[in-house]
């Protein structure tokens, strides 16, 4: 994590604010232990330990911007464990909707050489994730057992400070139930033994018509994504931050233009 938040982690203020959250959970359920704050949202181990950590791999050379995993991760979501996810004034002038997936579409390079970008975002499930020291009540964690970002509703009393600390803009309020969410993964189910084995991945990657999302284990070498990561230069988002996202993905290929020798930009240029 960078040096300038870490210092705003470690400042005397977040620790009252954790010392205080602590006492008053403490204090609803009766307990006659003491809570030290220091350990909120921690208490499910470093990433530096994980075996496991589960992740989206996103193919930008063959992504079409079609929306299908906006709308399918909208509906399994919002009909699940983690929904309802409300849209109040949706066509409205001022509408608000909450997402845990959304597709952002750009062009690129100057006319005649231009192309259309599509680049789908959600939680990143870093590695290092800023959103979970920030927490006042510990309602932002990172799970040992897979490594998947998660928010407990319960704990949840929408300060937005998760929301201020995530460089991606990866996190989202509900605005009826006043809680801070984002993409799970779909870990209810991602793990639900009913469903067949095939279908055990998360609604968007089922749903995407083109191949362009991939999931599983990076951590694991001989894993599919593993193996498109390394094999395709695949590549984390804006590294400068050092928050170590697991989501990674897969650069566009350069291509050329109809009746131009001009090669056309690729989705990692900068200039």
């Amino acid at each position: 994590m960078i040096g300038w938040l870490k210092s705003i982690v470690q400042t005397s203020a977040l620790a009252a604010a954790r010392a205080r959250a602590a006492y008053v959970q403490g204090t609803r359920q009766g307990a006659t232990t003491t809570v030290d704050p220091a350990t909120i949202g921690t208490e499910h181990g470093p990433s530096s330990t994980l075996a496991k950590q589960l992740a989206l791999v996103i193919d930008l050379n063959v992504c079409v911007g079609c929306q299908a995993c906006v709308t399918s991760c909208k509906e399994w979501n919002t009909s699940g464990a983690a929904g309802p996810l409300v849209d109040e004034n949706a066509y409205g002038a001022n509408p608000t909707g909450t997402f845990f997936n959304r597709v952002q579409t750009y062009e690129a390079g100057v006319f005649p050489q231009t192309e259309t970008i599509h680049f789908p975002k959600s939680c990143l499930h870093c590695e290092e994730p800023p959103c979970v020291p920030v927490c006042p009540t510990g309602a932002s964690y990172k799970r040992a057992e897979d490594g998947i970002v998660l928010v407990d509703y319960d704990k949840c009393i929408g300060c937005k400070y998760c929301a201020w600390a995530c460089p991606y803009g990866a996190r989202e309020i509900d605005e009826e139930r006043q809680v801070m969410t984002k993409c799970t993964l779909c870990v209810d189910r991602i793990y639900d033994e009913k469903l067949a084995r095939a279908d055990r991945q998360p609604a968007c990657v089922m749903a995407c018509p083109t191949g362009a999302r991939l999931f599983g284990d990076v951590r694991d070498p001989d894993s599919e994504v593993s193996k498109a990561i390394r094999e395709r230069g695949g590549y984390p988002l804006m590294p400068e931050w050092e928050t170590k996202p697991a989501n990674q993905y897969l650069p566009r290929r350069t291509t050329t233009a109809v009746g131009t020798t001009t090669p056309m930009p690729s989705a990692r240029d900068t200039s």
